[in-house]
């Protein structure tokens, strides 16, 4: 036990760490960029205006209300107290929305599209790996192409492929956003098959990359596993193949489990393209948005939520396998 509380106390040490210094990179980083957004709000705001005077008033005034007026320390401790509290400020780029209200309102399409797929990919692609590794011959020879050829496509091009495919050509599903454009979101029928239907592209697009990378990752973990001594000897003993079998899936699966928590983690950030080849009203299009327009505050919260999501599920990982797998822990004390 002993051992246990030493290796969660050095997981937790580490996790504190690294959590000071992605929220501080997480901080910096986006204020690094050339642009100056408040003077793009002072620009659409004077419009005509040639007062130089009344424009540099009403420059002060907005550098006044989103703080750019203070010292970079000063910003960093009242965006930290703020963040505590939920608080994220206002969006330079949908001023005057504040961004807690933006991400609100875009992350439960992302969760509801990314969740759902990964899922749905990694129980997939781990079951074809498995049957691959253990069927082999005529099985296994189809599915690895197919599955290493899944795997390397890049997710913009499976993306593209699947809106030229079924969107264009075929036009069996719609191409672009979270609903039809001339729909209010509202609880009713028809909204919900609109949802529905808007919603097949992007998810299958998902979907289909997830279960190449997991199938070949699965398949080669399980052929490893088949293939070793203990495996071996447990069937000159005599022991069912089928109970072999499951101590060898579940060996397998290690790795894969690693895989899952970190696409878990990664969800918001690899939802970026899907969403913005769809159109997609989720979290990744509001972080290009973002970019796109020098948002400070908004890029700060949505880098922020996805390092605290990988930096929670890596840490949970570590946790879980210091039970599951005492090897692992051992291998910290050597």
């Amino acid at each position: 036990m002993k051992g246990y509380r030493k290796y969660f106390g050095k997981k937790l040490l580490w996790f504190v760490i690294t959590f000071i210094v992605a929220v501080i990179l997480n901080f910096i980083l986006p204020r690094l960029m050339p642009a100056d957004p408040v003077a793009s709000i002072t620009g659409k705001l004077a419009g005509g205006n040639s007062d130089a005077s009344a424009v540099a008033e009403i420059y002060k005034r907005y550098q006044k209300e989103f703080g750019t007026d203070l010292p970079m320390i000063q910003q960093f401790f009242r965006f930290c107290k703020n963040a505590i509290h939920g608080n994220f400020g206002l969006s330079f780029s949908q001023y005057p929305r504040s961004v807690s209200n933006i991400i609100a309102s875009s992350i439960g399409w992302t969760i509801a599209l990314q969740l759902p797929a990964i899922l749905v990919g990694w129980l997939l692609g781990n079951i074809l790996g498995a049957l691959a590794a253990y069927i082999r011959k005529g099985y296994d020879k189809v599915l690895l192409p197919i599955a290493l050829f899944l795997g390397n496509v890049p997710a913009f091009g499976m993306a593209v492929i699947m809106l030229v495919i079924f969107g264009v050509y075929l036009k069996i599903a719609p191409i672009s956003g979270g609903y039809a454009f001339d729909m209010i979101p509202h609880l009713s029928w028809n909204f919900i098959k609109s949802v529905i239907s808007h919603y097949q592209l992007p998810f299958w697009s998902i979907v289909i990359i997830s279960i190449g990378g997991q199938a070949v990752g699965m398949r080669s973990m399980s052929i490893y596993e088949l293939n070793a001594d203990y495996v071996k000897y447990s069937r000159f003993l005599g022991i069912k193949d089928r109970k072999i079998v499951g101590y060898v899936f579940r060996n397998a699966m290690l790795p894969q489990v690693t895989g899952l928590a970190m696409s878990i983690g990664t969800m918001i950030g690899g939802a970026l393209v899907a969403e913005i080849i769809f159109s997609y009203p989720g979290l990744g299009s509001t972080m290009y948005s973002a970019v796109t327009s020098a948002d400070y505050p908004l890029i700060s919260a949505t880098t922020l939520i996805i390092t605290i999501m990988v930096l929670v599920m890596t840490f949970l990982l570590d946790i879980i396998y210091g039970f599951i797998d005492p090897r692992v822990k051992a291998a910290q004390f050597e």
